[in-house]
């Protein structure tokens, strides 16, 4: 039963196998074939094809990462939207009214989240 439930996951296992050998071989090919001639210029940072003005460790705004997690929570949003859709028909009223309850705390978070100003730039 052992080996029977092991060969089950052979597969699996060849596959992250291969997949792994792929990915260090495509690696170690371009490391020893791709010409390595450093000098000044490649060495120096790069911005936008000019050099850098400040250090790179500058502070960021704390607003940035708001909307970064905002469009996270809505692209999951839709992530769950797509397969709720397709089954629709399968879960009835009950699936129907689970995601409205979902969709309307979205809106409720997103709406406290535009009244406390959290989205203003200024």
């Amino acid at each position: 039963m052992l080996n029977t439930m092991l060969g089950n996951y052979f597969p699996i296992l060849l596959f992250i196998l291969v997949g792994l050998a792929i990915g260090v071989l495509s690696m170690l090919a371009g490391w020893l074939l791709a010409p390595n001639k450093p000098d000044a210029e490649k060495l120096s940072p790069y911005e936008c094809g000019f050099g850098a003005f400040e250090d790179a460790r500058m502070k960021f705004d704390v607003r940035y990462y708001l909307i970064a997690i905002l469009f996270i929570l809505f692209d999951l949003e839709i992530a769950f939207l797509f397969p709720w859709a397709v089954v629709l028909k399968e879960i009835g009223w009950f699936g129907f009214v689970a995601m409205l309850v979902f969709l309307g705390l979205l809106v409720v978070g997103f709406i406290y989240e535009w009244v406390k100003g959290a989205l203003e730039w200024d």
